[in-house]
């Protein structure tokens, strides 16, 4: 629990120095490689905190809050470690205040549904590339949320705002599409795992997170090839990356927060 509170407390001052940073470029402020490195700081307390909760005698406990927790993890550790080549401290504002909130919920509603893991390497490489593509698609939808008000404002001639905080148009909407192309990939072996190693995928219990998964997928595929074949962007290419996220997270999440919280079952 210690590191769990260490770990939110370094998040928010990491969260405030960004922020202050932005908004107030002409001021001085601690070096910019430093305050990302206070921010892995907290992501390996986080870490510390996730390895004492996640590992039970009888498998992983990826109880709802857990799993929560485990996500913002990899979204900060992403972010953080991009950020020292990409101008990307925008994204950290958001994300690394919804990391310490995770750690907070995962401490506070200690989770009793625990997922029983087999040994079976198959099944585990499923799960780790399923919460790795749902992270980096999470941090897509932000990006293509900062992308939809920096193309609105521009288009309306109101450069100021956050608008001076952002890097440019271009490069933002570079990022998206590697951050989409990325989590397609990861989807996609996610998918692939599953079919080939769980031979009840479409169970009662698991049909609607596969088919969910599968539309999540051919809407993420049919994005990418109208980027690259008939160059779609701005707001055709936001709606997209929208409609595809929220059938993802309905597909994890929306069940998963279903079942354990509201009917009170294992997913």
């Amino acid at each position: 629990m210690l590191t769990g509170i260490l770990a939110i407390i370094i998040y928010l001052v990491t969260t405030f120095l960004l922020a202050r940073r932005l908004l107030q470029p002409t001021k001085e402020h601690p070096g910019r490689n430093a305050i990302i490195t206070l921010g892995l700081v907290a992501v390996g307390l986080h870490g510390a905190d996730l390895y004492t909760i996640l590992p039970t005698h009888e498998g992983i406990n990826l109880g709802f809050f857990n799993a929560l927790s485990l996500i913002f993890w990899l979204i900060s550790l992403v972010l953080l470690l991009s950020a020292y080549r990409r101008p990307v401290e925008t994204l950290c504002v958001p994300f690394l205040p919804l990391a310490a909130i995770s750690i907070l919920l995962a401490i506070t509603f200690a989770s009793q549904r625990t997922l029983l893991v087999s040994t079976a390497w198959q099944l585990q490489a499923h799960i780790i590339f399923s919460i790795f593509a749902y992270s980096i698609l999470t941090i897509a939808i932000v990006q293509a949320t900062l992308l939809a008000i920096q193309d609105r404002r521009l288009r309306t001639h109101r450069p100021g705002g956050l608008i001076r905080v952002l890097p440019p148009l271009q490069d933002m909407e570079s990022f998206l599409f590697q951050l989409i192309a990325i989590g397609f990939v990861l989807l996609s072996i996610s998918l692939l795992t599953g079919t080939l190693f769980i031979e009840d995928m479409f169970a009662r219990h698991l049909a609607h997170k596969t088919v969910l998964s599968i539309i999540a997928w051919v809407i993420f595929l049919v994005l990418l090839w109208g980027r690259y074949r008939l160059g779609w962007r701005g707001k055709t290419a936001i709606r997209w990356t929208l409609g595809g996220f929220l059938t993802l997270m309905l597909a994890y999440l929306g069940s998963k927060l279903v079942l354990e919280l509201v009917l009170q079952r294992v997913s």
